[in-house]
């Protein structure tokens, strides 16, 4: 299986403005609604306007941002009925993936599941960006459906996590993500090891509609 561990490293002036408008929008110093004026994000980020608009683009495809005519690129709103839809699909696929996934893994594999996992935590335990901790728990969750040799299945609960970073990230800063998180993908990574499918196949879609549940509360009370 692929390489885990594998350093987040920038190759273009796209990349760098993608990551930095993202982090922006997942740490919420941009807003819900607010416009992304091309020209000053250029000048904050001395670039050209052209990386910045593909940079939009990209982060339109993602979900965290839509354009308007006559507007321009702004950040998309928080919606409950998105979010559920999102984390159903997400446990739905998931979980089949990882059914598949598991007897064909092996023990090196687990391993460097461990080894990916101790990299999430310490971006948590550091402080890290919002970017990485997104990035690493995204890795983590995809190491462990490679097995299921479903490549179009894999691309398609990649673009479902990239779309579900934003409510992943309010959902680790605001509601102890962070610390329940930990314990339960540690938890998988063991029923795994251990081959009791069923039971981490149950733990897994606990773990993302839990998630889901928490975030639908912070935005029932206003919190975000």
């Amino acid at each position: 299986m692929q390489n885990a561990t594998m350093k987040i490293t920038y190759k273009t002036r796209t990349e760098f403005v993608v990551d930095t408008i993202r982090e922006k929008i997942l740490s919420g110093e941009f807003t819900a609604g607010q416009p992304l004026r091309q020209a000053a994000l250029a000048q904050e980020m001395d670039v050209s306007r052209i990386p910045v608009r593909e940079a939009l683009l990209q982060l339109e495809a993602e979900g965290l941002v839509k354009f308007q005519a006559h507007k321009g690129a702004i950040v998309t709103e928080l919606d409950t009925a998105h979010l559920d839809e999102l984390f159903e699909m997400r446990a739905m696929l998931e979980a089949d993936l990882l059914r598949r996934s598991v007897p064909r893994m092996s023990a090196a594999d687990f391993d460097e599941a461990e080894t990916l996992l101790a990299a999430l935590d310490k971006a948590f335990a550091d402080g890290g960006s919002i970017n990485e901790w997104a990035e690493l728990n995204t890795r983590f969750h995809l190491f462990l459906y490679q097995g299921a040799r479903r490549p179009q299945t894999l691309e398609i609960v990649g673009n479902l996590n990239k779309n579900a970073d934003r409510y992943i990230s309010m959902h680790l800063l605001l509601a102890d993500g962070i610390k329940k998180s930990g314990g339960e993908h540690k938890q998988l990574i063991d029923l795994c090891r251990s081959g009791h499918i069923d039971e981490a196949c149950s733990l897994l879609k606990d773990h993302i509609f839990s998630a889901r549940d928490e975030i639908k509360a912070l935005l029932k009370d206003g919190t975000i």
